[in-house]
């Protein structure tokens, strides 16, 4: 029996986007499909110990070797950094929050493991300045998935209008990423989020938040999205699997809008490889919050999933003071 838990729709977002990201840790970056369809049937998918071995001989970049299954990658740290932020400051404040993630990615952090290039480039800025010192914008010109991992908290914690929200995201996201395809992505996302947790469908969310998509990205969403059943693997194929949003979110999209469950979503993110941990941010976060708006306890996240969760308590400290 698979046992299941409800969450309010806010909580459900942010610990969906965290369950998904650790649940995806074990086969993150791993590229070959058909691989990852031989650990499936022998191993399972989700919560795996990252092991070398799985990523002999095929195409993939093993990051995680000082980690164990149920551990964050980066994103799901980032993701827990800014809801702690939130809830300690209760307002997003910015020299605060660059304090924090300087001091818990940079050297003598907490922070134990792959360091990619647009946290990597933030911390070089950071690290040499006071406090009073730090730039407005200090991300680095980069289009990679760190642009979406605070995306789920500030949408969720948030109370205003959209161009509110929209404003507030990019503020976030331009310091770790100052390049205005990862903010463009940011903001269809959010918007997608915004329109869920208001009531309405993905179908409606992934449509009404197109005008905000930019050039690059509408005609990548509309492919994606226009597709009749779920086929992750062939999307990721199609569109990319590597770190970019502009290959990342229109998996996201058709996943999120074909999968009937946030387990079937997790799942399916995980079988079209590549930066699995990238797209499960959001994607975890999206249907997560679907589930929980649709008040069926069924298609929330098992509760087996949670307890694999090794960060657990300090969300669930953090999201029982919103």
């Amino acid at each position: 029996m698979n046992v299941n838990t409800k969450l309010t729709p806010r909580v459900s977002t942010i610990i969906g986007a965290l369950v998904a990201d650790s649940a995806a840790l074990g086969l993150h970056w791993l590229y070959d499909s058909d691989r990852i369809a031989q650990i499936e049937k022998t191993k399972g998918l989700v919560f795996l110990q990252p092991e070398v071995e799985n990523y002999a001989d095929v195409k993939g970049f093993f990051a995680h070797g000082y980690k164990v299954a149920g551990d964050a990658s980066g994103y799901g740290e980032t993701c827990l950094l800014i809801l702690k932020h939130l809830v300690a400051h209760g307002e997003f404040k910015r020299v605060a929050f660059q304090s924090e993630y300087r001091s818990h990615f940079g050297p003598g952090g907490a922070y134990k493991g792959y360091i990619d290039t647009p946290t990597r480039l933030t911390l070089l800025k950071l690290i040499p300045l006071a406090p009073e010192d730090f730039p407005e914008v200090s991300g680095a010109d980069d289009d990679q998935f760190a642009a979406l991992a605070t995306v789920p908290v500030i949408t969720a914690m948030h109370n205003g209008t959209l161009d509110d929200l929209l404003e507030k995201v990019e503020c976030v996201v331009r310091l770790t990423n100052h390049n205005d395809i990862a903010v463009t992505a940011a903001k269809y996302a959010a918007s997608v989020l915004y329109s869920v947790l208001n009531g309405n469908s993905i179908n409606e969310g992934l449509e009404k938040s197109l005008p905000l998509a930019g050039e690059k990205l509408t005609s990548l969403l509309n492919e994606a999205i226009s597709t009749d059943t779920m086929n992750s693997v062939a999307m990721a194929a199609r569109f990319g699997s590597a770190c970019h949003v502009l290959e990342g979110l229109p998996v996201i999209a058709h996943i999120v809008k074909h999968a009937k469950s946030f387990q079937d979503a997790v799942e399916a993110n995980i079988r079209a490889g590549g930066d699995s941990c990238g797209r499960a941010i959001m994607l975890g976060a999206i249907s997560a919050a679907q589930a929980a708006m649709q008040n069926e306890v069924e298609i929330c996240i098992p509760l087996s999933w949670l307890a694999k969760y090794n960060n657990l308590s300090v969300a669930a400290d953090a999201c029982s003071c919103l």
